[in-house]
């Protein structure tokens, strides 16, 4: 399926980058452009649009409330955030507002390319220069401490192998061809992880994946 993708920059050239660099990609459909967050909304709101690549330091509004409020009125639209420097508020907030992925603007455009196809196929993808943060957050949150010295969670052998690769930031699509299994058995078995983890979505189970050491 065809991905509708929403480029939020303010800086003309690196707007004008970012579309070439999408251009003629495969699982791309519509691309729309916007210099400023309250424009991206305006666009949001009046097309169809499943992904939003968006630079957090946007004049007015930035991109951290811009997605906000985007995320508040879609939880199925996919927001990758980019920005130029990895502030650890910065980063905090971009999760709290419900960013899939957080980029650097130094990434390579053909990762890039990668990065986007996996959000949209349900992955969360961080920075590697950001990840210790995210680790970080994730051990001084309740939600993910342990319970009763639980280790495994009763995850079976495959739940368990699929885990470890969502700890690795495979998408659905990406682990049902490494493991050679339909992509509606992999979803089901991400939903069970979900489920025995207790938690809402696949970032939060790699976090307490990786804290727990159940991988």
């Amino acid at each position: 399926m065809k991905q509708n993708i929403l480029i939020v920059e303010d800086h003309e050239l690196t707007r004008f980058g970012l579309k070439t660099t999408f251009e003629g990609v495969d699982y791309v459909g519509e691309i729309y452009e916007a210099d400023s967050a309250e424009n991206a909304l305006e666009i949001f709101n009046n097309n169809h649009v499943d992904i939003i690549i968006m630079d957090l330091g946007l004049p007015k509004m930035n991109g951290i409330e811009a997605t906000k409020q985007i995320r508040s009125s879609n939880k199925d639209v996919k927001v990758i955030m980019l920005t130029s420097h990895n502030d650890e508020k910065e980063v905090l907030n971009s999760l709290k507002a419900g960013a899939n992925a957080y980029c650097s603007k130094e990434i390579n455009p053909q990762r890039l390319v990668q990065v986007v196809q996996s959000v949209a196929d349900g992955a969360a993808w961080f920075d590697p220069s950001v990840a210790h943060i995210v680790l970080k957050a994730s051990s001084n949150s309740p939600s993910f401490d342990t319970e009763n010295n639980r280790k495994d969670y009763d995850l079976t052998s495959r739940e368990a192998q699929i885990l470890k690769l969502m700890t690795e930031g495979y998408s659905n699509m990406e682990i049902a061809q490494m493991l050679v299994i339909s992509i509606n058995t992999t979803k089901a078995h991400v939903a069970n992880i979900l489920q025995k983890l207790e938690v809402d979505d696949r970032l939060q189970a790699a976090l307490k994946a990786l804290k727990n050491k159940i991988v």
